[in-house]
Formats: structure tokens, sequence, C-alpha cells
């Protein structure tokens, strides 16, 4: 395999999808199949015993099939069936090996169990039998004596280490990395190799809160909202999992409010995060020229903004989505010298002054507390009707743009969400957009896109505008920009609207220099190419199907959404509140949306396993039956 193969099939690791692209999965020595991370219970037909020698051929075979093994000759499988047989296991369908985990036991450490090779045959993929493969070894040679597992992992090979994870979440202990070998330590091109353990089962303890749980309701103000759909005290998370203090598992459907796309703890983020903070890289930095910034601009400019020819300038406004937003209305208005800006209804922008100026939600809005003026709002894609036309909604807002006698000024911009997440999931056709960006071009209106909960592939490209081919004049984005959960904004704007004087917008916090690591290193893992982007669009479609049959199945039922960006509409909006509840009972994590919060909202994470999407979707597809019933 070249090298620029490598670098792919890391890739393809990495977003958590590598098991439906490719065959068997290897990144240095460890073959791990991606959708098995999490399943571990769906190949009820496999047996599992002790390899032979004369499995060694069949070994050797799936192991050259994955075309990415490292491949040793049929000699050595047959040698290691014989010699190791007894700290490895074999995986059959019907008489045939259709899949292995080689190991040793550790001479110099007889308690550990060394795992050599993973791999699993093409027609399994899916199927939990690497999973059980693992739990098979562990089970068989815990009785002897062992009681932990060892392997290597390269850094950026997150399907492997979300295999071992699962294997530790199952066995209810821990799983923890170190430093092994750097690609110096071998003569080809090799990736280095990263030391992972899975202790014993006794190994993992609960977490005793050094502090009164009671100090939340005493100290903490009641504007807190998550913690009352969500009552449990939570503790670690990685990937698309989350754990309490006291052990128990959450699959997240919430990721941050679409601020974690790449998951919890993204192992190759947190890598160079850590890597980072340890060389005492600058933390705070304002708008001081920094390496950390420099490297994300360098890597944005080439993976994002060239590769769809465009010339945005770069603001960092500050670390939030509110802080762009009220970045981009201020500037709209020093360049147009105009006050007003149109809005849109169910819009949501934030919950600083400005930002909730655009803002629809009126009990938000009331928050204020004082009027909310210079915006007017217009009706987003088929709030009128649905039946009306093909851009119907147009026609109020034309109008009276267009007619002195309208009352309403010519606008410095217009403010849209491609979709409006806590609107209610609501979608703008591309045509709609299209016509939009054609209305604001056609009157020297500016058109700012905010794509702080949309944008980094949320709908599939990374901004969600590229579906309707149109070039907003401004664009907000936040959240998932980090790509690790930190706080971060950017405010992209055309290169002749660069009329800042230098320190008109600032704020302490917005040279949040780890956040610019993570987020390269994001760019340089998730955007090379359009992998994710390719299998958001899968994984959204299977979201849209599984509504699709709840809608089909249920009265007063409905779906809509974009890419990962999905929503189960009810009629009755209790109904939404109801779901949630009973799939937090059963171990999900998901909220409402909407003007009466009558739409169940989904955004996982982009790199969550089908395996972990289909079991969220069948709790959500048991609330609905049982509160529609």
């Amino acid at each position: 395999m070249s090298l620029s193969d490598a670098h792919r099939v890391t890739r393809l690791v990495n977003l958590g999808i590598f098991g439906y692209l490719m065959r068997p999965t290897i990144i240095g020595t460890t073959s791990h199949a991606a959708n098995d991370a999490a399943n571990s219970g769906n190949s009820d037909q496999v047996e599992f015993r002790v390899p032979e020698p004369a499995d060694g051929t069949r070994m050797w075979e799936i192991a050259r099939d994955s075309k990415v093994l490292d491949l040793n000759s049929s000699y050595a499988y047959v040698l290691w069936c014989r010699d190791f047989g007894a700290s490895s296991v074999v995986a059959l369908d019907d008489g045939r090996v259709v899949g292995f985990v080689s190991g040793y036991l550790r001479p110099a450490d007889p308690e550990t169990v060394f795992v050599w090779q993973v791999a699993v045959d093409a027609d399994q993929r899916g199927k939990g039998v690497a999973g059980r493969m693992l739990d098979e070894l562990f089970e068989r040679l815990e009785p002897q004596g062992v009681v932990r597992l060892e392997t290597t992992i390269s850094p950026d090979n997150a399907a492997s280490q979300a295999l071992f994870a699962g294997l530790a979440r199952r066995r209810k202990t821990d799983i923890t990395q170190q430093d092994l070998f750097s690609p110096d330590h071998f003569p080809d091109s090799h990736e280095a190799e990263d030391l992972y353990t899975v202790g014993h089962k006794q190994w993992r303890t609960t977490v005793t809160p050094t502090f009164n749980p009671s100090i939340f309701e005493t100290l903490e103000s009641d504007v807190r909202s998550y913690c009352r759909s969500w009552p449990a005290l939570f503790d670690t998370a990685q990937g698309s999992w989350m754990r309490t203090e006291d052990g128990k598992e959450y699959l997240d459907f919430f990721a941050g409010a679409g601020a974690l796309n790449y998951g919890h703890n993204n192992p190759v983020l947190k890598k160079a995060l850590i890597d980072y903070i340890s060389r005492d890289g600058v933390t705070h930095g304002l708008d001081m020229s920094t390496v950390a910034k420099g490297e994300f601009l360098e890597r944005f400019q080439q993976s994002i903004l060239r590769p769809r020819g465009l010339d945005y300038k770069v603001q960092f406004p500050g670390p939030t989505g509110a802080n762009t937003v009220e970045s981009a209305l201020k500037l709209a208005r020093k360049v147009t010298g105009r006050e007003s800006i149109i809005n849109f209804t169910n819009a949501f922008h934030g919950m600083t002054l400005g930002a909730l100026s655009v803002t629809g939600n009126s009990m938000k809005r009331g928050g204020a507390g004082i009027p909310l003026v210079h915006s007017t709002p217009m009706p987003y894609d088929n709030y009128l009707s649905e039946s009306d036309g093909e851009n119907s909604d147009f026609d109020w807002l034309e109008r009276v743009l267009d007619d002195s006698g309208s009352g309403i000024n010519r606008p410095a911009a217009v403010i849209v969400e491609t979709v409006q997440g806590e609107g209610g999931v609501n979608v703008a056709r591309a045509s709609w957009l299209r016509a939009l960006a054609e209305l604001c071009a056609t009157r020297d209106i500016l058109l700012i896109v905010d794509d702080v909960q949309m944008g980094c592939g949320r709908t599939g490209p990374f901004f969600s505008f590229e579906v309707a081919g149109i070039t907003p004049d401004i664009v907000c984005l936040s959240k998932s920009i980090s790509g690790y959960g930190m706080p971060m904004a950017l405010t992209l704007f055309k290169p002749e609207l660069d009329v800042w004087e230098p320190g008109e917008h600032n704020g302490t916090f917005r040279g949040n220099n780890p956040a610019f690591v993570t987020a390269r290193v994001a760019l340089e893992t998730f955007w090379a190419d359009d992998t994710l982007q390719r299998a958001t669009m899968v994984k959204g479609e299977r979201i849209h199907n599984a509504f699709a049959k709840l809608a089909a199945n249920y009265e007063g039922v409905s779906t809509r959404g974009r890419g990962m960006a999905q929503g189960l509409v009810f009629n009755d909006a209790g109904r939404a509140g109801k779901v949630c509840s009973l799939a937090f009972d059963n171990g999900l994590l998901t909220e409402t949306s909407g003007p009466s919060d009558e739409v169940v909202k989904l955004l996982p994470a982009l790199t969550i396993t089908e395996d972990e999407l289909d079991h969220g979707l069948k709790i959500l597809a048991e609330a609905t039956d049982t509160v529609s019933s």
C-alpha cells in the first residue's frame, strides 16, 4: 500500500465509517472493523473457538483480502495457530472462518494478553464479530489470571480506538493510552503506535462526588435548562457516549447542540491538544500573531476556502456564536450605512441583544427586557403555505422592499439560517435560498448566512449553503469549528467588506489558541476529501428513513431535515417532550425544538457508527410507539 493510500485509509477509519467503505481494517499492526466498534450482538449464527493450524491459511486469506493489513507469510499464520492458539480466537459462520483475533501472553507480564491483529471478512461487516471475538478472548483467559488486554493503535485510527473503547464499556472498565513507538522506530513509512490498555472488570470504580449535589439547586441560577431534562450527574464522555458518576451510559444524539460534530474527546484532536499544552503553547493570545493561529488560517484556506473558490477574509470576533452574529450585524451596518436587518420567522441567532433582535422565539426575546429594534421579521420558506407556488413566501418580502409606501426602510442585510435548528428543523429549499440571494444582490442588500449550528458538515457539505450554489456576503461560524467543543467563532466576509478600523470590534477571548490547534487538526483529519460529507449524507438518509417509517405508522407525526440535522415532528407538541423523556430513561440524550417544542431534534456526532445510530433510533421508535399507542 502506498503512503497516500495509507493516509486515505487512516482518514476513512478515523471517520468511523471504514466498515462499509472497505474490507477488514488495519492501520499499523492492528485491524478493527469500524462498524463493529459499538455492536456486540448481531451475529448469533457465528461461533467462536481456539484456532487450529488448519485455520492458518484462511486467516492469511482474510488478512490478504483486507488490502491494508500488515500481511505476514501464510507460514507465519499456520505457526501462530499452533503456538499461540490458546491466546487467539477465530470466528466461524457455517464452519467457515470469517474473522480472527491473534494475540499472545506477554512473557514479562502473564496477566496481560497483547492483541496483534483483528480482522473480519467483508461479508461480516457491521455484525459485531470483532467485538464479540474480543469478548470471547477476554472471557476465556480471565480464569487463567489474565486481567488486562493491550494493543497498539496509530494516533489517528479512531475506529480501532472505538472498538477497544467498546470492549472497555461492555466490561465496565477503563481504557488508557500512552505513547509507545514513534515513526523513528521503523525503517519504512510506518506511523506512530500508541499503547492502549483495557483493564479487568473490577478496575473501573464509580466516582463519589466530593461536593454536595444540592449545590446545583442552592447556588446555580434557575436559568439552567438541559439539566432539568436530563437529571443525571455526568462525569466522562467519549465518542458518542456520556457516562454518569455512577457508571450509567447515555448515547448522545445532542452532541453539544452541534458543537461536537466529531464526538466527545475525539482521540486525534485530544492528542494534538495535549501535545500543544504539554509544550507550553500559547493559550490566551487576544489577536496577537501566534503559530497556532497561523497554522489554522493556512489550513482553513487550503482545505475549505480555496477548494470552494471563496476568497473570504477571516475575523475572530470572540468565542461564541452570538459574537460572530453581532460582528456580522455591525459590519453590515457599517458597510451600508443602514440600520435595519431583515430576519425570518422562527429564527434563532443568539442571546445577546443584537442577536436577539433578529431571533423569532418570543420567550427568548422577552428576556432582553427592552424593545428589540432595527429588525423586521419576514416569512421563512414554507411559513405561509407549502402549496402556493415555488417561492410564494417572497411575495410579501419583494412587495414591501420595492413599495415606497410600505413603511419598510431599505435594510443593511438579510440574515438567514439554511436550516433552522432551534426553530424546529425547518429546511429552506435550495431554490428559495437562490431566490433570496438574487433578491439581495439586485437590491444592494448584504446576505448573511448564520452557519453556527449547520456549518462544519452538519448538513453534509462544510457550509450548509453549498447545496444552493450561492456565495453569501458574510458567513457566521462557531460551535464545531474548533472540533473539540472549545469556544471559537469566525466571521467570514468578502474582501471588499473589510472596512473595520483596528480594534473596532474585539473581545478578550477571541484568541483561544488551543481551539485553533484542534480546529486545524479537525480540518486535516476530516476535510482532506469528501469522505465525511458522503458519510454524513448516508447516515442522514438512514435517520430520515427511520423517521419516515414512524410518520407512516403514527397519525400526527411527520419528519423533516437535511444531512444529520433531522427532526421528528408531532402535531400534538406534548408528545415530543414525552418521547425525549422516555428516550432518556432508556439511555438516549435528545432534545426538542420548535416554537412549541413540537419537534424531536437529532444532532448526533457525524462520526457516530451505524450501529450506534441504529441503537438510538430503536430507542426513539420504541418511545414513539409508547407515546402514540
